[in-house]
C-alpha cells in the first residue's frame, strides 16, 4: 500500500510539474524545438531546473540504503552505448519533434481527454508492442 501510495503522490506531482511548465501543451514543444524559426527556450530553463532537482534527489537517494517504502534501492548498471540505445533514442527524438508530446505529457493529455494524446498513447503502446515483439524474435 505505502508503494502506492508514493507512485500515487509522484504521479500527481510529476504531472502538475509538466502542466505548470508548459510541456503538456505541444505547441509549446514544438516551439522550443523550432531552433530556426520562432524559437521558445523558456523549456530549456525547466529541464535545467529538473535536472538540478534531479541531481540533488539522486545525490540523496544515493546515501540510504533503502527507498522509502522500505525497499531496497536497485540502481541501474552502466552501460556503453550500443544500436539499440542510438536507434531509441533516435526514435524517440523524432517522435517528440513530430509530435511535440512525450510519454510523461501523453498521460497527462490523455487525463484531459485530449484526442492528441490518446492517439499519441495508442501510438506509444504499438511501438511498445512491436518493440516486444522484435526483441523476442530477437531472443530465439
Amino acid at each position: 500500500m505505502k508503494k502506492l501510495l508514493f507512485a500515487f503522490i509522484g504521479g500527481l506531482v510529476f504531472g502538475l510539474g509538466l502542466i505548470l511548465a508548459g510541456m503538456a501543451n505541444p505547441a509549446k514543444v514544438l516551439g522550443f524545438l523550432d531552433l530556426a524559426g520562432r524559437w521558445d527556450p523558456s523549456l530549456a530553463f525547466v529541464m535545467g531546473g529538473a535536472i538540478a532537482v534531479g541531481l540533488v534527489g539522486f545525490r540523496l537517494a544515493r546515501s540510504q540504503a533503502l527507498a522509502w517504502t522500505g525497499e531496497p534501492r536497485a540502481w541501474p548498471g552502466a552501460k556503453g552505448l550500443d544500436k539499440r540505445l542510438v536507434l531509441g533514442a533516435l526514435t524517440f527524438g523524432v517522435g517528440w519533434g513530430i509530435a511535440g508530446i512525450c510519454p510523461g505529457p501523453a498521460l497527462v493529455l490523455l487525463g484531459a481527454g485530449s484526442g492528441k494524446g490518446l492517439l499519441f498513447v495508442v501510438a506509444m503502446i504499438a511501438g511498445m508492442a512491436l518493440h516486444a515483439l522484435m526483441t523476442r524474435a530477437d531472443a530465439k
